[in-house]
């Protein structure tokens, strides 16, 4: 009797031993898988987060108010590795609202990422802030910006930024009804005037000397320091009707001397709001705060 109940035992325990090394051999697979998947995952993100330094990198490289074939060059050879031509290309018909280089201080130094986030296996959505500064280790500015990077091909590429307002600031607004935009400066400004000129379009022909083609409103935001003695940098606002700017596109006529036209600041269903090439070329008191402004992307349309 005793040695049947060792029998029956024995017999227990090796079924039972048995049973775990099949259970072992079926899991263990599941373990392996996972932990190949979060290793992917692992690398799929450092990718990502070094697409997006590199491109953070690349900012202070490209002139957004360069020439357009000169913009067109400077984007594709610093950005082409990291940003798809997709966004590349509509970028480049609206500079003034794409990343990089407005100001020659100050400019931006790299992107800080705050927070990564899986929106799949070939999507990621990244926000941080664009730091900008004017010495080594002067930052001036922090930018918003958010970005989705995916896979395309066997490639991770930026392919949406969305870019928020610099700094802190409070502001204040001047808003113009009859244009139907609105402008918003810092409040060192206040009491400021509005003085109204009017710019010329001349003919491309040279035969009979140059005639004027084409006008429209200007419309300068003065500073309450300015004075006859010491002119403050204006902010000069040229208006276009989108016929008037098609045609300046297309070199029908041209503004001034500059071989460089102006810079589209924003646009509505009527009218294309724009920056004058070398507006500043004299280097007057206020031209750096000025070209701070304008890198805020101040004027907003209705």
């Amino acid at each position: 009797m005793k040695k049947s109940v060792g029998l029956i035992l024995l017999l227990s325990i090796s079924l039972f031993g048995c049973m775990d090394e099949e259970s072992a051999s079926q899991v263990q697979p599941q373990v392996k898988e996972t932990t190949e998947t979060a290793h992917f995952n692992d690398n799929a993100e450092a990718t990502v987060v070094d697409v997006v330094e590199r491109f953070g990198n690349s900012l202070q490289k490209v002139s957004l108010l360069g020439p357009e074939e000169q913009l067109k060059k400077d984007m594709y050879n610093n950005y082409g590795d990291v940003v798809s031509p997709e966004l590349i290309e509509q970028w480049l018909t609206d500079p003034i609202n794409a990343p990089g280089r407005l100001t020659s201080s100050p400019w931006p130094d790299r992107i800080d990422i705050q927070n990564t986030e899986k929106l799949s296996d070939n999507a990621y959505a990244i926000s941080g802030e664009i730091i900008e500064v004017e010495s080594v280790d002067e930052v001036m500015n922090n930018m918003p910006i958010e970005l989705v990077v995916e896979k395309v091909g066997d490639q991770w590429l930026i392919t949406k930024v969305m870019l928020g307002n610099a700094g802190n600031e409070d502001s204040i607004t001047y808003t113009n009804k009859e244009y139907s935009f609105s402008f918003k400066l810092p409040n060192s400004w206040e009491n400021y005037s509005i003085v109204k000129e009017e710019w010329e379009g001349l003919s491309i022909e040279t035969t009979g000397g140059e005639k004027v083609v084409e006008a429209g409103p200007m419309i300068l935001i003065r500073h309450p320091e300015w004075t006859t003695e010491n002119p403050y940098q204006d902010i000069p606002i040229m208006i276009f009707t989108l016929d008037q700017w098609d045609l300046l596109r297309q070199e029908k006529f041209h503004i001034g001397a500059a071989p460089i036209g102006p810079t589209e600041l924003n646009r509505n269903e009527n009218y294309v709001f724009t920056i004058p090439a070398r507006y500043n070329f004299a280097f007057p008191t206020g031209y750096e705060e000025v070209e701070r402004i304008l890198e805020s992307k101040p004027l907003e349309v209705e």
